[in-house]
């Protein structure tokens, strides 16, 4: 039987990073332009082989971004990665970008938080008018540090809402920080009427989700996948929809997971988990969206009608207006053959 292609399938993508979203082949010639060096593993071996199961192989894959966000020199570096990184969506089938920026990482070279702030949301503006696929803005702290950082983040953020920040956001190393003391930030970030959308269940354990829910009063888990290994935590997830951004790749390149059939997706899925696949950072790990629906379809089983199911998840769990949603769904639908007419039976 014909497999429905994927690439067709309507979704949304929610787990995407900045700099992590940027194309090989522009990093190589960024670097080459303002004359940055760049490791064997991130020009000719690339992907990197990484893993994050210690401090120093989390150490390496940071040290490698933080290199590939050293490429970032000028204005129009910065319009051409959101602008390429909507293209890449757009032919994945993406229809909804939740892109996710720690402006601090990036405020040295583009004259502060704010101003590059501005210069990215403009150049979302510009992405979504050129590719067709919306662009939003997730701020993100970083949990290395301080949570008072985070709160001056959190009050950036609650400015630009209804302008193209949608959330707020928690990143890094969970096994860094204490996740409680972020609380006030995200408080700031939700009183303004944004996501609080942390990262919570990959290199820890189910806990760190349970203080994401508990403390930071989150409505979507960055990753999540472990809090299969608690099913009362799972169930109260479930009952909630707090959507799950599962990243299939980045698990297995990082050592969350020995390898990929054994990323949790289909008992997260059979749980009635809201699921919304993610790339994470694909410059590092090899793969974009359309793969992670690949990866669910040829090493998890799904069927087209779970593909789609996924899909949906994707959309119920972002911040699209109610009538950008049931469009999405409508078409979605369309992918799987929902709508279509029933054809009329042949004249005898």
């Amino acid at each position: 039987m014909t497999r429905r292609d994927l690439r067709l399938l309507p979704k949304t993508h929610l787990h995407l990073h900045f700099s992590g979203s940027m194309r090989h082949l522009t990093l190589v010639e960024l670097a080459d332009k303002h004359g940055v060096r760049l490791p064997d593993a991130l020009r000719t071996d690339w992907p990197p082989e990484l893993s994050a199961a210690d401090e120093r192989g989390w150490f390496r894959f940071q040290r490698l971004y933080d290199i590939a966000r050293s490429v970032l020199r000028t204005e129009g570096d910065v319009r051409r990665l959101v602008r390429e990184a909507a293209e890449d969506d757009r032919a994945d089938g993406s229809r909804w970008l939740e892109i996710q920026v720690d402006p601090s990482g990036y405020a040295n070279r583009f004259h502060g938080i704010t101003e590059f702030t501005d210069l990215v949301l403009d150049a979302a503006r510009d992405a979504a008018a050129s590719t067709g696929i919306a662009v939003q803005v997730i701020i993100a702290a970083n949990r290395t540090r301080h949570p008072l950082d985070a709160r001056t983040l959190a009050r950036l953020a609650a400015q630009y809402v209804g302008r193209g920040v949608v959330g707020f956001g928690l990143s890094n190393d969970e096994r860094r920080g204490t996740t409680a003391e972020f609380a006030p930030a995200f408080r700031i970030a939700r009183n303004a009427g944004l996501l609080a959308a942390p990262h919570g269940g990959e290199l820890c354990g189910p806990a760190t989700v349970r203080t994401c829910l508990d403390e930071l009063g989150a409505g979507r888990i960055g990753h999540g996948v472990r809090s299969v290994e608690d099913p009362d935590l799972l169930k109260r997830i479930v009952d909630a929809q707090v959507g799950l951004e599962v990243c299939p790749a980045s698990n297995v390149s990082l050592g969350v997971y020995r390898r990929a059939e054994d990323v949790p997706l289909r008992q997260l899925y059979d749980a009635g988990a809201r699921i919304a696949l993610g790339a994470d950072d694909p410059l590092l790990f090899g793969s974009r969206l359309a793969e992670q629906y690949e990866t669910a379809r040829s090493v998890h089983g799904f069927s087209d009608t779970e593909l789609a199911g996924l899909a949906r998840g994707s959309v119920l769990a972002s911040t699209a207006p109610d009538d950008v949603q049931k469009s999405l769904l409508t078409e979605i639908d369309d992918w799987l053959g929902v709508n279509q007419p029933v054809a009329a039976p042949a004249a005898s």
